[in-house]
């Protein structure tokens, strides 16, 4: 498995060690290497272009899963220009190499993280994986990436590729971002309020890789039952954390800044039934209704812990 550290990946590891898989993950520094081991898989220390050495790694594993990424630092830093480059190597040159190091060793199922914000605006109308997608200019290696799969199909074995929707979780970068905003008046979305976005909890995107251990090769939307309009998301990310609703930018802002916001703009409400169809998976939470106020509760509980810290008093 490459990207165990990420938040993903070091929720399908458990998972995995409570099937009884035996893991292998891959770590790019030494800390990684420990965070790993403690969470009980065999780590090795590779660099995803490195074809010879994910030779010799590889062999002996039934599946490959490749959750690798690197995502900018914050929300800010995702706008400025080349904080995808390397997002984009790993899609496009890590994707490669790891499909050609799997198929020497005879893998035979492959599983490939991918990305389900990718689909042209479609208003109110719902989308599944039939679409051709249309994806931004900061995340259009999400096609080099699945033509990595399908290169793993079209050899004869099982290739998957999961389009992961707007991930939300406590430990999420961009979701603190988020909270942040809210938190300042600010609606945290580019577009128009009643624009569609898609959204799943980390937890349950983990699960859905563990179901893809089983399913038929192909792309599948991971996302939950009930995408909601921008307005719904920010307001119920709002309600939970129990401050006013946020105001939003003009939505003709969105045609003015990065490529990214204008992505995030569209309205895409995905639909997750061929994933449902093909598997057991379910998503725990059916919409962010459900799932923000689990999210968000160690952001409460920290600032209850400050605002109930003593103030130290100067004599």
């Amino acid at each position: 498995m490459t990207g165990a550290t990420g938040v993903i990946g070091r929720r399908v590891i458990p998972l995995c060690v409570q099937r009884d898989h035996q893991v292998t993950a891959i770590a790019r520094s030494p800390d990684g290497l420990a965070a790993i081991e403690r969470l009980g898989a065999r780590a090795v220390v590779i660099d995803l272009f490195d074809r010879d050495r994910l030779a010799t790694a590889i062999p002996g594993h039934d599946v490959v899963i490749n959750l690798a990424t690197h995502m900018p630092a914050s929300s800010l830093r995702a706008l400025l220009p080349g904080a995808w480059r390397e997002n984009d190597r790993i899609r496009r040159e890590g994707s490669a190499t790891i499909v050609a190091a799997a198929l020497a060793a005879g893998v035979g199922r492959f599983v490939q993280e991918s990305y389900a914000l990718v689909y042209p605006d479609h208003g109110d109308k719902w989308i599944d994986e039939t679409m051709p997608i249309a994806p931004a200019r900061y995340n259009r290696t999400v096609i080099d990436a699945e033509g990595s799969a399908t290169r793993f199909t079209q050899a004869g074995h099982v290739g998957i590729a999961l389009r992961f929707a707007a991930f939300y979780g406590s430990d999420g970068r961009f979701f603190s971002d988020m909270i942040r905003l809210v938190r300042r008046g600010y609606a945290p979305l580019f577009g128009r309020p009643d624009a569609y976005i898609s959204c799943v909890s980390h937890d349950d995107a983990a699960a859905a890789v563990i179901a893809a251990l089983e399913l038929p090769a192909g792309v599948y939307n991971v996302v939950d039952d009930e995408p909601l309009t921008h307005r719904e998301v920010v307001n119920t990310l709002a309600d939970a954390l129990g401050v006013d609703h946020p105001r939003f930018l003009p939505s003709w802002l969105a045609s003015l800044v990065a490529s990214p916001a204008r992505n995030l703009a569209r309205s895409q409400r995905l639909s997750n039934r061929k994933l449902e169809d093909a598997s057991r998976w379910r998503p725990k939470f059916r919409s962010v209704r459900e799932g923000f106020a689990s999210a968000v509760a160690p952001f409460i509980a920290a600032s209850k812990e400050i605002h109930a810290a003593p103030t130290a008093h100067t004599p």
